[in-house]
């Protein structure tokens, strides 16, 4: 049985594979990926693919009809049966349109790598890449088989995706998410906030608002009334927040509104805060005599609560002292596919990708000096869990 290589090992064997790292994440950047089009993220699969071919391992290409393929790529040496499984999840989807390279193409200055998903999340794929590499090269002695999914509909609410992510995340024995992490000290994401939509739809009667105002219902003040109650929900301090976004309503000046509509951002940090609110949403009544409400959507990724995260960031910080690095942990608002595996109750650790900031913009970069340690701290995590 090989000597089961410690975390400082395995930093010392990814420090001078940076380069190719760089290198790696320039070609997977360079091939526009966005989740809307679906002809240039199968070029972008079929990168992946071939590079996770090259390292050996199993790759299954799961077709889709309107995005781009789900890669489930596996690797197991042994012939021994493995005593688990651990998945490592992500998404090769970007919120970038074709031909944004032109506008922000690749490039590196000051110790930053830019470009169009950089960040979120291309350079936590080139981590896993590299983090399985080392094992091999270190012949460490797995006990678990390891399964890595990218995913190509993440950043459209992995409406597709969802079932295949529940069904391999339910054969787990853990989840390690490589999102990217918090600020430029790389904080974990221990916890995720619980996120939906919800849509408040207001049924008045129409009438002329100068000679008959007193047949009419107005859709639009019932409205008004009902998001001034909604906003006393609101509890930041416990991360309950309940957000009108976008409200529309009316015809005409001078004709009293027959219906309105508001769009609500739902967010909570804590499950029963979660059921609290749609309880809430679902007892909604009138307030204005004839006026009639709907209410449509709600949660549709529960929180990733600290409990399921907590127990895996305690290993992690301890692997990451080894390599001589210090990990700090940070709550998210927003959700992401480790909402979905937490939710089934499988321990779930987020934020484990890149180290850099500007997710969505025009100044979307990592740090590129921080790409062997978060790879190791992968590597280590696989290895010891």
């Amino acid at each position: 049985m090989p000597d089961t290589p410690n975390p400082k090992e395995l930093l010392r064997l990814l420090k001078p594979r940076l380069p190719e790292m760089l290198a790696t994440l320039q070609r997977l950047v360079s091939i526009e990926s966005p989740s809307l089009e679906k002809a240039p993220a199968d070029k972008c699969c079929d990168v992946l693919a071939a590079e996770w071919r090259k390292r050996g391992a199993t790759v299954e290409r799961i077709a889709q009809k309107r995005h781009g393929d789900q890669l489930r790529v596996t690797w197991w040496p042994s012939k021994a049966r493995p005593r688990g499984q651990l998945l490592v999840l992500g998404h090769y989807d970007t919120v970038y349109a074709s031909g944004t390279l032109k506008k922000m193409p690749w490039r590196v200055s000051g110790g930053k790598a830019y470009g169009p998903g950089t960040f979120d999340m291309k350079a936590g794929i080139v981590h896993a890449l590299f983090a399985l590499e080392t094992l091999q090269q270190a012949k460490a002695p797995l006990t678990h088989r390891l399964v890595f999914l990218w995913t190509s509909d993440e950043e459209i609410g992995s409406d597709v995706s969802r079932k295949i992510i529940e069904a391999e995340a339910r054969r787990s024995d853990a989840v390690f998410v490589l999102e990217p992490s918090l600020g430029p000290k790389g904080l974990i994401k221990t916890a995720r906030k619980g996120v939906g939509e919800a849509e408040l739809i207001v049924h008045g009667r129409a009438s002329h608002a100068g000679l008959a105002p007193q047949e009419g219902i107005n859709a639009i003040h019932e409205l008004s009334r009902q998001l001034t109650r909604i906003q006393e929900w609101n509890d930041p301090r416990n991360g309950v927040t309940v957000n009108a976004d976008v409200i529309e309503g009316g015809t005409r000046v001078n004709v009293i509104a027959e219906q309105a509509r508001a769009g609500l951002d739902l967010r909570a940090l804590r499950v029963s805060d979660m059921d609290r609110i749609g309880r809430k949403l679902k007892a909604l009544r009138p307030i204005l005599p004839g006026a009639k409400l709907e209410i449509r959507g709600g949660f549709n990724r529960a929180p990733l609560e600290r409990k399921m995260s907590a127990a895996l960031f305690t290993k992690a910080k301890a692997l990451a002292v080894q390599m001589g690095v210090s990990l700090g942990e940070s709550t998210a608002g927003g959700g992401s596919d480790g909402n979905l595996t937490a939710a089934l109750g499988v321990p779930t650790l987020d934020g484990l990708g890149a180290v850099g900031h500007g997710a969505h913009s025009h100044d979307e970069h990592i740090l590129v000096n921080t790409m062997p340690a978060r790879a190791a701290l992968l590597a280590a995590l696989l290895l010891n869990s």
